[in-house]
């Protein structure tokens, strides 16, 4: 398997991931909607028990529009192109990790190998960004060679 079609593997995996979190919020997001209205209509204008699972619909509702963003910042990731150095869409295989440079998703496995999903906010990615392979970067005191970006 050539680095463009491990790639769109690893893209393909990350959408997996992003799309099966935001099914879970819809229906949370829609139990939460459904306790509140199988409570019925409020019992005062104080009524907490509704307002709690009210809040809580709307905290998921957040946290689904955060989701979609995610989703929309990896749709934006051209997987057939190429890159030569480190910057968001690129995959970076180091000495000691292998990090793809587009969303905090965190740690994930693709054809047996474990990769890093990173946002380019992170300390690590502003440590190495613009460098190429073959270049090593420091971070925290530790000095990690490029081996290849793609």
């Amino acid at each position: 398997m050539n680095n463009l079609q491990l790639k769109q593997k690893i893209i393909g995996t990350c959408h997996d991931i992003l799309d099966a979190k935001a099914d879970e919020l819809r229906v949370a997001m829609s139990e939460a909607q459904k306790a509140a209205n199988d409570y019925g209509p409020p019992r005062d204008r104080y009524d907490a028990f509704r307002s709690q699972l009210l809040r809580k619909r709307d905290m998921y509702g957040q946290q689904l529009a955060k989701m979609n963003e995610q989703i929309e910042a990896l749709d934006k990731i051209d997987p057939l192109k190429p890159f030569n150095e480190v910057t968001f869409g690129a995959v970076v295989i180091t000495e000691s990790q292998r990090l793809f440079i587009s969303t905090g998703l965190g740690k994930f496995e693709v054809e047996g190998q474990v990769y890093f999903a990173i946002s380019g906010i992170v300390p690590v990615y502003k440590a190495m960004e613009g460098k190429k392979q073959g270049e090593e970067y420091t971070f925290n005191g530790n000095k990690t060679k490029i081996l290849d970006v793609f």
